[in-house]
């Protein structure tokens, strides 16, 4: 390739995730060869997402709008919280269509290695939403990694202090897995088959 331009856009599709210099050169002579279909409708929606895209001010969610779908959605069960590391783990969940909840996203997890602290994290806004006493179940759909148990054991420490009902994903999901690489069967089985790690304590007057 011998044009700058080209060049340029082949760097740049090479800082996706799985995309390669050659998978980046077969894109763009596709793109090329698909200009008017293909090309400029990518081009101007990509501009539109770049300018317009937002964070849903509930649970953390991409949209375009103040609130995404989700959390304007009257038919989702506000009683039932899914907390889930990235967007990337919101979205798989949803793939599914298995889960009529709500989310939030803590944008991370604790790694006390790399300096991730819960104040680098979004627990302390989701612990402020727990106060609302809207939620009444709340399930801790982290990843089966180190960081994903660290995060999901300090957050259940936490959350018990408020008397709500906690879960964990079922242990259908693997060992040092990431939510966003499961299927969408593994993932519908998972939170069906979620697992009661503390039960809410009913106070009588």
């Amino acid at each position: 390739m011998k044009s700058t331009e080209i060049e340029l856009l082949a760097q740049l599709l090479t800082n996706l995730p799985g995309i390669g210099p050659r998978s980046a050169r077969r894109m763009i002579l596709h793109l090329i060869k698909n200009k008017n279909n293909l090309m400029y409708p990518l081009g101007n929606t990509i501009n539109l997402v770049a300018e317009q895209v937002k964070i849903c001010k509930n649970c953390g969610n991409y949209c375009m709008q103040e609130y995404c779908d989700i959390c304007i959605n009257h038919k989702r069960d506000k009683s039932l919280l899914c907390i889930v590391e990235e967007v990337a783990d919101l979205w798989a969940i949803e793939r599914g269509r298995l889960f009529n909840g709500i989310y939030f996203v803590l944008g991370g997890t604790l790694n006390a290695i790399k300096g991730i602290t819960p104040e680098k994290l979004n627990i302390q806004k989701l612990l402020e939403k727990l106060k609302g006493k809207e939620v009444k179940e709340v399930i801790l759909a982290t990843s089966i990694t180190t960081s994903g148990q660290t995060t999901a054991h300090y957050l259940l420490n936490n959350i018990k202090k408020l008397n709500i009902k906690v879960s964990r994903l079922a242990r259908g999901v693997p060992a040092g897995g990431e939510l966003d690489y499961l299927d969408e069967a593994t993932l519908g089985q998972a939170l069906s088959e979620r697992t009661l790690v503390f039960d809410r304590v009913i106070k009588y007057e």
